[in-house]
């Protein structure tokens, strides 16, 4: 089975239609690329990561991402230059140091690359996920092979371009496939990185232990973001509309839920919904444009969205009461639910309230009150007057229960997922 990828804002165009990819053959020749690669010093990984950086700020990445995922135009620009920038910070984390000494003697910890990483990565960000998983897997001396979603093909396939003759020949490459391929490269590498839905990433997080590699899965969240009445309330508004709708809702951060305490909220997040562009995600005003295939179109439908008439899979904007399968279900679309609540306390535990827990925000104007709710919401994050939808690539990233398994990414918790310690004592 052929591996085809069409353009959501045209279905018509396909972008890439190619063969699955030779995971055994990827990896063996990563392999033999990594026992190089973890030889060389600082001064030479950090040498490559710059020069990536540099082929991907100079490409037409942005524009592919347009056409292949019907990102926004806008965010297609800031995704490609988030991947500039993780590409930039790792290039310096090659410098830092690595391990501990002890008392006692000379006794102290190192550590050292893992081997090859098999990196399993969506469609949604089809640049910043490939790269914010391989950088880090670089820097600390790995291989990287990535198996992207197959609505994602030609995004990765274009950044193995821009990265050949960057690296030893082998030690980054794209394995195009679906099921069998992602199931097949966690089979053979020596650690992996998952970003998808929860029954895959489950899959994932079983076959590593079983074969007692690290995993770690990042695995969609329901967002829920609380409303106080002291908030303000159009900042709150605009934040939370975009968070909710922008790139037609497909972000695992995106606000499914918002919960406000008291009336008073809903016009204004109405209203800001209504403000925001649906259309041809080329043009930069637009910043909801399709849904990635008609069978995501027909899921968000049959949750209560509604499709917009066009050769491209559109839905329309769409805000429900509580009470629907929205409060209990993620669906990837320009969807939320919207509740009122009598206090923090109801709004709090309704927050909590489902198998997920990756971001809740809090809108209020009493920071002394806010960072007392922090402390009760059981999620990976936390932000406060802040939208659930963003992600700073130098803080650790990651959800808990059914949102997140193994340790976090990015920022400085990578070295820790991507290298191995081992502790060296020393007598005369």
């Amino acid at each position: 089975m052929r591996i085809v990828s069409t353009s959501p804002q045209t279905p018509g165009d396909v972008v890439v239609d190619v063969p699955p990819g030779d995971v055994a053959a990827a990896v063996a020749k990563a392999r033999t690329a990594q026992r190089e690669w973890a030889a060389t010093g600082p001064a030479v990984r950090a040498a490559a990561l710059g020069a990536m950086a540099d082929a991907v700020a100079a490409s037409d990445l942005a524009e592919l991402v347009v056409r292949e995922v019907g990102k926004p135009i806008t965010e297609a620009r800031g995704e490609v230059g988030r991947a500039v920038a993780l590409l930039r910070y790792y290039a310096q984390q090659a410098f830092d140091p690595i391990g501990e000494t002890y008392p006692g003697g000379l006794a102290f910890t190192v550590r050292r690359p893992r081997g090859v990483a098999g990196l399993v990565t969506p469609w949604n960000f089809p640049v910043a996920i490939p790269v914010w998983k391989a950088a880090p897997a670089l820097a600390f001396g790995n291989a990287a092979v990535v198996k992207p979603a197959p609505d994602a093909t030609a995004c990765a396939l274009r950044l193995a371009e821009l990265f050949d003759g960057l690296l030893p020949d082998g030690l980054f490459a794209v394995v195009p496939g679906a099921a069998d391929e992602g199931a097949a490269l966690v089979d053979a590498v020596d650690l992996v990185s998952f970003t998808g839905s929860g029954a895959v990433g489950r899959r994932v997080a079983v076959a590593a232990a079983e074969r007692g590699i690290p995993a770690q899965c990042e695995m969609g969240g329901l967002s829920a973001t609380i409303v106080l009445p002291d908030a303000d309330l159009e900042r709150a508004a605009t934040d939370i509309a975009y968070a909710a709708m922008g790139y037609a809702g497909q972000k695992c951060t995106a606000t499914k839920r918002v919960i406000a305490v008291g009336p008073g909220f809903a016009d204004a997040l109405h209203a800001a919904v209504e403000a925001l562009i649906v259309g041809d995600p080329a043009d930069s005003a637009t910043a909801i444009g399709p849904v990635i295939s008609a069978a995501a179109r027909e899921r968000v439908v049959e949750a209560g969205g509604v499709g917009i008439d066009a050769d491209g899979w559109f839905v329309r904007p769409t805000v429900h009461g509580a009470g629907t399968r929205l409060d209990r279900e993620e669906v990837f679309g320009p969807i939320c639910s919207y509740t009122e609540v009598p206090d923090v306390d109801t709004a709090i535990t309704l927050a909590n309230s489902t198998d997920y827990g990756l971001v809740t925000a809090l809108y209020t104007g009493d920071l002394g009150a806010a960072l007392s709710y922090v402390e009760r919401c059981a999620s990976g994050l936390v932000k406060v007057n802040m939208p659930t939808a963003g992600v700073d690539f130098h803080l650790p990233f990651g959800g808990e229960r059914g949102s997140g398994y193994g340790g976090k990414e990015q920022g400085k918790a990578a070295a820790a997922f991507y290298t191995l310690g081992r502790t060296v004592q020393i007598t005369a």
